[in-house]
């Protein structure tokens, strides 16, 4: 499988649904991503993944980090 967002082929199958095998959840090792297999296909489908929002796994270490969660204020 490869993933929508970076086109990596990282993919692992996090969990399916307890009863049925209705859905999946699937996550991307590479950029952390993660879907529904029952999202549309704008979602799951790499070649219909909006453009604005891939990811180039190798520009992924100079990416902005998010800022850690201060502590609580006593």
């Amino acid at each position: 499988m490869i993933c929508p967002r970076c086109d990596s082929d990282t993919v692992d199958l996090m969990v399916q649904s307890p009863v049925g095998n209705v859905w999946e959840v699937y996550s991307c090792n590479t950029c952390n991503f993660s879907w529904r297999s029952t999202e549309s296909e704008d979602i799951t489908d790499p070649v219909k993944y909006d453009k604005r929002f891939k990811i180039k796994p190798e520009e992924i270490p100079s990416l902005e980090i998010i800022p850690p969660i201060p502590n609580l204020k006593k």
